[in-house]
């Protein structure tokens, strides 16, 4: 498989998003963001929490949270076979450190577009409130400098499809009528 190669707009892009990390409030907010989402744990965090709190959805948030790790695992074996680099930016180094020396696709971003797609479908609330999260989160790996813009969109389009593509799963009532 070839590798994605970046382009002069990626390039530019990345390295406009990436001084907005000279600002020391956007420079906390993207170490935040990016520690937070981790391996998916924020998201996995949230569909753990609703599953506890929702009592009659329980099901249903365990099974999206279900696909949300499902998606962050898919990226992780695209990363593994396209092997595509972190950004080098001679501007400065990273504000994160990264779990793996591989960028594409942004597991992150992959985690966040599920979480958006899976607890949106669930709850008006969720419909509201984790689509912003989920774009600041992504938006964070740009300022951080280990992602490019293209590496962003593929995870998101990654996470929102296998969130879609299991979405009648996820909502799938439990025996005895519970979701």
């Amino acid at each position: 498989m070839q590798k994605p190669s970046c382009t002069d707009a990626d390039q530019r892009l990345l390295a406009a998003l990436r001084d907005c990390g000279t600002d020391p409030r956007v420079a906390a907010a993207a170490r935040a963001l990016s520690r937070a989402g981790e391996h998916g744990a924020l998201w996995l965090a949230a569909g753990l929490a609703a599953a506890a709190a929702d009592r009659d959805r329980r099901g249903a948030w365990l099974r999206a949270a279900a696909l949300v790790a499902a998606a962050h695992l898919a990226s992780m074996g695209v990363k593994r076979v396209v092997r595509r680099p972190r950004p080098h930016l001679p501007a400065g180094e990273p504000l994160v450190r990264t779990a793996g020396r591989h960028s594409f696709p942004s597991s992150h971003a992959t985690s966040a577009a599920a979480a958006a797609v899976a607890y949106g479908a669930l709850r008006p609330v969720g419909a509201r409130l984790v689509p912003p999260l989920a774009a600041a989160m992504c938006v964070s790996r740009l300022v951080a400098g280990v992602h490019y813009p293209s590496d962003i969109a593929a995870g998101a389009l990654l996470g929102g499809v296998t969130a879609r593509a299991g979405a009648a799963w996820m909502r799938k009532p439990l025996e005895g009528g519970r979701r």
